[in-house]
C-alpha cells in the first residue's frame, strides 16, 4: 500500500508518520518512509539546493522541475520496488505538494503540472492522502518555536503563498477521492487513531 501525507509546513505530518510507520510494523509488516524532496542518493542532493536559502533568485519553474526531477528518480529507484515487494510506503510529501506548492502556490498552470506529474511518476499514485490541515496562523507559531536560521528557503515564504497552498489542498481533496482531510488541530493520539480507521477501511474495501 502506498500512504502520503501532505499539508502546509509545521502541520504535524512527522509526527504522524513515525507513529504510522511503529503501528504497521507492530501488525508485521514491512514499513519503507520515503521523504520529498529526497529519498535517494541523487534526489537528496537535488533536496539541498531547493532548500538552501542562498538560492532565493531560484525562479518557479527551476524549483517544480527539480521537484519533479528528485520525484521520477525516487518512483524509479525506491517506491515501485517496495511495492512489488509488497512493502507499505509512508511519503512524506509526493506530487500532490507540487500541484499545492507550484501550482497553486506560485501560480504555474496547473495542467503543466499535471503534464509534468505525467511523465515524473506515471501511474505511480498514492492509494490514499492524508491532508493534516492547519490554520496558517498555527503553522506560523510552530514556525516561530524553530530558529529563523534553520528555516529552509521555502518555509520562509509568506503567509499569503501558505494560503494559496492550503486552499490548493482544500481544492484537491474536493476533487480526488483518495484524499482524506483530517484535522491537524486534534491531539496528536486522536489524529493517530483516525488515520489507522481509514487505513482499515479502505483495505476492507
Amino acid at each position: 500500500m502506498f500512504i502520503s501525507f501532505e499539508g502546509i509546513d509545521f502541520s504535524g505530518k512527522s509526527t504522524q508518520i513515525d507513529l504510522l510507520k511503529d503501528y504497521l510494523k507492530s501488525k508485521g509488516n514491512k514499513v519503507e518512509i520515503i521523504r520529498e524532496p529526497g529519498g535517494t542518493e541523487i534526489s537528496e542532493k537535488v533536496r539541498t539546493i531547493l532548500l538552501d536559502k542562498e538560492n532565493s533568485n531560484m525562479f518557479w519553474e527551476t524549483e517544480f522541475l527539480l521537484f519533479s526531477a528528485s520525484r521520477a528518480q525516487l518512483v524509479r529507484e525506491k517506491i515501485r520496488p517496495y511495492l512489488r515487494d509488497r512493502i507499505y510506503v509512508i511519503s512524506d510529501r509526493f506530487h500532490d505538494s507540487s500541484t499545492a506548492y507550484q501550482g497553486f502556490g506560485r501560480g504555474i498552470p496547473i495542467q503543466v503540472i499535471l503534464n509534468i506529474h505525467k511523465l515524473a511518476i506515471g501511474d505511480t499514485i498514492p492509494d490514499i492522502t492524508f491532508f493534516i490541515d492547519i490554520p496558517i496562523e498555527v503553522a506560523q507559531q510552530r514556525s516561530r518555536n524553530k530558529s529563523s536560521e534553520n528555516l529552509d528557503r521555502i518555509e520562509r515564504s509568506e503567509d499569503e503563498f501558505y494560503e494559496k497552498v492550503r486552499n490548493g489542498y482544500l481544492q484537491l481533496a474536493d476533487t480526488e477521492k483518495r484524499f482524506r482531510i483530517i484535522d491537524g488541530m486534534d491531539d496528536i493520539n486522536v489524529i493517530h487513531k483516525n488515520i489507522i480507521n481509514e487505513i482499515e477501511t479502505f483495505e476492507q474495501r
